[in-house]
């Protein structure tokens, strides 16, 4: 009686009415998932323009890497909920209006830089939204229905470092509506608007450019629509977590950011054309020190002599975020979820480390890395003192008998780079000394990524052989087809193991667009336009059964039992309560 008094008076709800909730026992959630229904490239509609399609959902299909044995049957009916959460990953919002975005290298080489520029650029937050819905409607796990305790954030958030991009994606995860526009109020100013991108979409009439050879429809109205809307995800019922990722770090998630690309990006002048760009302000990248060079891009810069640019509405809220910078927008965020600074604490800013830990209800402690390399590449590493403070929190963990996640935004595949300044030295660890870390340390049970934008789910056993280890779980993004996040669920089988569930999620829009151009049909747009990436590989990336719709069965890392029901029953109860006031709108 006294935590349900106290639970009612925190989050503003009526006792009664928590009371009566908490009675009830926990049932599977109903929200829509992959478990219910998949969506799949269907029939050719225009040229080789393809449609999707609805298709039949996907059970779990049991993992047994770890233990080497079928798992027991009676575990289905002894089976009791630790942990729910939710994970997202590579989102990529996108301003793409910004004049510091460089679309037009896909004319130089569509292979090498398709990630410059991709039909559905200006509908991110729109897809954003859905996702953030779609997690939200199934706030109560599917197998158990227990409620979701946290979300994390495994990095590649904000495309291009902007500050607008970092605080547009804040926003939708805690709900805060916004119209998802830059520059002129209501205007669209960019490259699918203007008939000298022939190497863009346009959706207006895109007969002649790239995309309409190959049959993209004409779809007039969507860059008006896609910056005048108010964005509402409805936010997330839950804290969530978040960390670096390399489009976080490094411009193009690749380069360190010259001068001259910072004062673009808040200027005037956008480039159409490749060359004039390479010209510009990529040359900032080279080593061109002379007078005359910088004072010809200082004067070009501010009074617009460059060819193969168009004047745009300048705004300074492009500008491009520092390393800390990014860490600092997370603590200008909503009360509610919470929590401020997600992951983030003011150690973090005193210091500059980029990495956190926090215990994330009774029994999960959750670390967050930052693999991203700060000189160069896409690909990633862990810094040696980084290292080192993961190897000592690690035993700490273990100690103190919690059940670890470890969330990164590279995964296990992409931890090779090397590159550093040779006036700072540091070893970095690559793919095989972590995973030896964490292999080592039962208590940790999963490692969360991202990255790849493609749905894995890699067994790493332990090094001499025997049953045991942990799960990574590798997550698609938001921006390329299938563009699915998931969630995941912790359960004890009450048999000396240990299983997560991981169910995949599409965003919550029709799976066939039929003209809407509302935020939900935008979104339901999107989804079509990346599954016609003719580039890359589309279907690939939903990646195999294996990886989906799974349950990971490892050792539990020690007795269980230690875990009461009595405190299983009351951390859900907190959960339940505070997702009663996200439903009534949060106390004010």
């Amino acid at each position: 009686m006294g935590a349900l008094a106290g639970l009612s008076a925190v989050w503003a709800v009526p006792t009664e009415a928590l009371g009566s909730r908490l009675a009830k026992p926990l049932a599977p959630g109903s929200g829509p998932s992959t478990l219910d229904q998949t969506i799949r490239i269907g029939s050719t509609s225009r040229g080789s323009y393809r449609i999707l399609a609805p298709a039949p959902g996907q059970s779990y299909i049991p993992r047994v890497d770890l233990t080497g044995v079928a798992p027991g049957p009676a575990r289905i009916g002894k089976r009791r909920s630790l942990f729910y959460c939710g994970h997202f990953s590579d989102m990529h919002i996108i301003d793409a209006q910004s004049p510091g975005r460089l679309e037009p290298l896909v004319a130089f080489s569509h292979s090498l830089f398709g990630g410059a520029f991709r039909p559905q650029d200006t509908l991110t937050t729109h897809v954003g939204a859905a996702m953030v819905q779609s997690v939200s409607d199934l706030h109560e796990s599917p197998l158990t229905g227990a409620p979701l305790a946290a979300a994390f954030v495994t990095g590649d958030s904000a495309d291009q470092m902007s500050e607008l991009e970092t605080r547009w994606y804040i926003d939708l995860l805690d709900g805060t509506p916004f119209v998802s526009n830059s520059g002129a109020p209501d205007v669209y100013e960019g490259v699918q608007a203007w008939s000298e991108t022939y190497w863009a979409y346009h959706p207006d009439d895109p007969a002649g450019d790239w995309f309409g050879d190959y049959g993209f429809p004409k779809v007039p109205g969507m860059l008006e629509a896609a910056v005048t809307q108010q964005v509402d995800s409805g936010g997330l019922p839950s804290p969530w977590y978040s960390v670096y990722g390399n489009h976080d770090t490094l411009y193009m998630g690749t380069f360190a950011v010259p001068a001259a690309l910072k004062q673009f990006a808040v200027g005037q002048h956008k480039y159409y054309n490749w060359l004039a760009l390479g010209l510009g302000y990529v040359q900032g990248w080279a080593a061109d020190t002379t007078g005359i060079t910088r004072a010809w891009n200082a004067v070009s810069t501010n009074i617009g002599s460059l060819y193969g640019s168009k004047t745009v509405t300048p705004d300074s809220g492009r500008r491009l975020l520092e390393q800390t910078a990014f860490m600092e927008a997370h603590f200008t965020t909503a009360p509610n979820p919470g929590p401020v600074g997600h992951g983030f604490t003011q150690d973090n800013l005193t210091s500059g480390r980029t990495y956190w830990s926090a215990d994330v209800g009774p029994f999960m402690r959750v670390i967050g890395l930052d693999t991203c390399n700060q000189i160069a590449g896409p690909d990633g590493a862990v810094p040696e003192e980084q290292f080192e403070w993961l190897r000592k929190g690690l035993a700490q963990a273990g100690r103190d008998g919690k059940l670890c996640f470890i969330l990164s935004h590279h995964n296990s595949f992409t931890l090779e780079n090397d590159a550093q300044l040779v006036t700072e030295p540091q070893r970095l660890i690559h793919a095989e000394e972590l995973i030896a870390l964490l292999v080592g340390n039962p208590c940790v049970i999963a490692w969360l990524n991202g990255h790849t934008h493609n749905n894995t789910i890699t067994a790493h056993r332990r090094l001499d052989g025997s049953p045991g280890g942990f799960w990574e779980i590798t997550t698609a993004s938001c921006i390329d087809f299938p563009q699915q996040q998931q969630v995941l669920e912790v359960v004890d089988n009450r048999d000396g193991t240990l299983s997560i569930f991981t169910t995949v999620l599409d965003h919550a829009s029709p799976v066939e667009w039929d003209g809407d151009l509302s935020v939900t049909g935008l979104a339901s747009l999107s989804r079509q336009l990346a599954a016609n990436d003719w580039v890359e590989s589309p279907t690939m990336r939903i990646g195999s059964p294996l990886d989906r719709n799974a349950e990971l069965l490892l050792p539990a890392p020690f007795d269980l039992s230690r875990i009461t029901d009595a405190a299983i029953e009351m951390a859900q109860a907190a959960d339940r309560a505070r997702i009663m006031a996200w439903e009534s709108g949060w106390p004010t």
